[in-house]
Parts: C-alpha cells; structure tokens; sequence
C-alpha cells in the first residue's frame, strides 16, 4: 500500500506525480495506509499515516515536504521519531488506524491549551471508536484517558473524520472553527459493513467533549454519507472558495476476471461539497461546481407528462456519460402508499420492489404519521447480462414532502459508476454497473414511470460529458505555472 500523488487547478482535470509515500522502514514494511494532512500554517502541510509492520501492528506515523519552496511538493521525507503513536496498553494493535486531520482552538480563545488532537480509528470490546490524543509540537502525542466518542452498537471505527458545519448552512468552516453557530460531525467507516455513517452534535474545546443530538443505534435509522458503493471517504476544508470538500472510495462491485482484465480497481468519487442541511439535522451532499466544465451537448424538454406505465426516450445524449438533472411533479397524493411501520430499512424495501415491478418507481411516497416520507431507490438487479456481479439493489429514506415540494434528482454517469443525488442532496446513492449490450454508444438514456398514476416531469436538463484529462507530470503538453 502506497500513497499517490496528483495535483488539480479545479479537482476534475489532474496530473499524477509520482508516489507521496512508500514502505520504507520497518515500522511500515507492509504497507502505508490511510491517513490525513493538517496544515501546521499557511504553506506547511504536514503528513499523519499508518503503518503496518512485519506483524501486523498498526502505528501513526509523520511524514513532511523535503522542499517546502517547490509548489508541487513532489518529495516527502518521514520524521526520524516516527512510529509517532504505538498501540500500546489495551490498544489492539490489529485495530489502530487511519489519523484525522488535526485541530486546536483558534489564537486567542480562552481555553485552548495550545495543543493540537487528532483522532484514530479502534476497535474495543466489539465496538466501534475513537481514541483522542494531544500534542504541542505535532511530534509527542499523548492518548487522552476517555475516548472522543465510543459504540458498543457498532463494528470497528476506521478512517474516522471530525470536522465542523456552519448552522447557516452556506459556507464550509475550517477544521479548527470554534464559535456557537457551528455543529460538529463524526463520521465513522464501519468495518467490514462498509457503510459510512455520521452522527452530528456539540464538541467543547475546554474539555475535549462531543455530544450528539443523536447517537448511533447501529440500524438503518443511521445516517450514511452514501446509500450505495461509497466508503473511507475524507473531507478537507477549502479555504480559497470557504467550502468542506467529501471524496468517497467507490469499489468494485464485478468478477475478479474482469478486474483483472480492466487493469485498475476502485475509485474516487465526484468531490462533493458539504453543508449542513436546513432542519440542521442532516448534511446536504452536491458535485462541486467545478464538475460542470464536463458539460458538453444539451438536450432539456419542460412539462412532459410521464402516463403509468410508459418510458420517454432523452435524445442526442452520449448517455455513457451525462450529467442529468430532473424535476418531478406528483399531482396528488391521495393514493400514496401508507407507510408501514415495519419499514424501517429502505434497502429491503426497494429490492422487494424493484423498479421494474409495475405500481412502484424510483420513488415512492410513503404516508406516515400526517407527512410524507420518500423512499429513493437505486436498482441494479437488471443492470447487466453478466454473471457473478454485485447488482445490490439500494435505497435510502428522504424527508421530503412531496405536496409541497418538487421531487429533484441529479445523476452523473460515467461508465460504470452512477452517483445519484436525490432531493437536492439529502439523499445519494453510488453505484457501479457492468452492462455487456449498453456500452458506449449504444447506451441510451430514458425517463419511465413505472407507477399507477401520471406524473409531470417539471424539468429535465441532460448534458452529455467529455472525459477529465489524465497526464503524468512528465507527460504533460502545457506547463503548470
């Protein structure tokens, strides 16, 4: 396991660099794993990361800039202290991993101890949490007594992130924002379900204390990054454009043959930005703005009635790879289906049924408690002729009430990867699709209502995209600067 390394003007178009980090020394010899970076000041990041020795203990390394004066920071030396942090005491050394970035309280503030924390993933009694420690110098860490935040109803913790959202819901903060108008998010990558679940509440400097508003109950009533193919994501704070920036791993989901036969495995996601959403109880995920120089061709139609049962082809799109934003209108509600309290995992309810089962769609509205509850599906059962694939259908809860406001979903293609963002964010599913027929331009792109009653589609606006430009930076036609 290495560290790559690429650099981007605008997070879509990059160039590779050669590897950040390699195995090197005996602390690390079987692999440098995941980690974050924390900028010491302006113009000096600094590198913490796991390493994995001969006997499979973890441990939390540094690594710097060999030349702080090259703008592309292409060499990176490891401190001669390093293991940094060692799996010690009632640490299991097995489950110690993936360091946060790093946070104080800001100049000033009454309080702080001038000391930065960071937070690492662990295992604990079968549970799932974070071990705090805290440093003056970014050299000599020492583990707090109490764990930042702990579950006994959850797996592993790995790649854990801890970030603040403005309540305002605008802009994104820096990692060290302390002030009463942000909330505070925990995510937790939960080994092995490969699920990345969050929970938001209040952290105290003073004290080192986070309090959810609500905890994790290990079922599907927690809240996910992402519905679908989407795990160990990261987020790092932009401070040029005031925006918190999530990547998301998205893996495999076809045959060994046919991995081995592409030549790469797994992916980044789309960067999306992130916010706190309205009722301050979720965060509202969306493609950087950046994306839409992808943008090719057009094809747009407004106020197309979509009959029960019926399909309209979008045209003139290469629909391999689209950007697609549409907007749904119900005209009534009447005949919605009541919700069931037995309901409580989306997942099940749309792989029992699916969207090719007439009298459900992509979306249905479920009746619960006086409001309405949507229930945004993503299926891959009929997805591919292929043999052996993953074709999990997803799903995924939004509160949204349709009798007041238009259903909205944004989907980006790309091949075999498909990211969804229904209702303006709140709800998004990555998948991954190995069709043997639909390739390329054969692909075609529809809009279909599988329901028993008529909708409206308000709006629906689909681009086709070109390709991002891959290069290697000795490779490249134009110069960087």
């Amino acid at each position: 396991m290495t560290w790559g390394h690429s650099i981007s003007y605008d997070l879509v178009n990059w160039i590779h660099l050669d590897f950040a980090l390699v195995r090197t020394d005996p602390y690390e010899i079987n692999g440098c794993f995941s980690g974050s970076t924390t900028f010491l000041n302006p113009g000096k990041p600094v590198i913490l990361y796991t390493g994995v020795d001969k006997e499979k203990r973890q441990t939390q390394n540094l690594a710097l800039p060999k030349n702080l004066s090259d703008p592309f920071l292409r060499e990176w030396q490891k401190s001669p202290r390093n293991p940094l942090m060692r799996p010690v005491d009632d640490i299991l050394p097995e489950y110690f991993r993936d360091p946060s970035t790093a946070w104080k309280g800001p100049d000033g503030w009454k309080g702080p101890d001038g000391k930065w924390r960071v937070i690492v993933g662990n295992e604990m009694n079968a549970g799932g949490q974070v071990l705090l420690y805290r440093s003056k110098d970014f050299l000599r860490w020492t583990r707090s007594k109490n764990p930042l935040h702990s579950s006994n109803k959850t797996p592993m913790w790995e790649c854990p992130d801890f970030y603040p959202v403005s309540i305002n819901g605008m802009y994104g903060v820096d990692t060290s924002s302390q002030d009463k108008f942000t909330k505070y998010v925990l995510k937790a990558s939960m080994f092995p379900l490969d699920h990345d679940k969050y929970i938001l509440g209040s952290y105290s400097v003073k004290n080192d204390h986070f309090s959810p508003d609500t905890d994790f109950k290990g079922d599907a009533s927690d809240l996910r990054y992402d519905y679908g193919k989407f795990y160990a994501s990261k987020s790092f704070f932009d401070s040029s454009k005031k925006r918190r920036i999530l990547w998301g791993w998205i893996n495999e989901a076809g045959t060994e043959p046919d991995v081995i036969k592409k030549g790469w495995s797994g992916l980044q996601s789309v960067p999306r930005s992130i916010l706190l959403g309205k009722n301050h109880k979720q965060l509202i995920q969306w493609p950087i703005k950046e994306v839409e120089k992808l943008r090719m061709k057009k094809v747009s139609f407004h106020d197309k009635e979509l009959k029960g049962g019926s399909a309209v082809k979008v045209p003139g799109i290469t629909a391999s790879q689209a950007d697609v934003e549409v907007l749904f209108n119900l005209p009534s509600l009447k005949e919605a289906e009541l919700m069931d309290p037995s309901w409580v995992v989306p997942q099940l309810l749309c792989s029992q049924n699916a969207a090719s089962v007439r009298g459900k769609s992509f979306f249905a509205s479920l009746e619960a408690s006086m409001t309405n509850v949507l229930c945004s599906c993503s299926d891959q059962s009929r997805s591919s002729l292929r043999e052996g694939l993953d074709t999990t259908t997803y799903g995924a809860f939004m509160d949204i009430d349709p009798s007041h406001e238009k259903i909205s979903l944004r989907t980006l293609i790309d091949h075999s990867i498909i990211e969804s963002f229904g209702g303006e964010g709140r709800s998004c599913i990555t998948a991954r699709v190995y069709p043997k027929l639909a390739i390329g331009n054969e692909a075609e792109l529809y809009a279909f209502n599988n329901g028993t009653l008529d909708v409206t589609i308000s709006s629906l606006n689909a681009w086709s995209m070109k390709k991002a430009r891959l290069a290697s930076f000795n490779k490249r036609r134009k110069p960087l600067i």
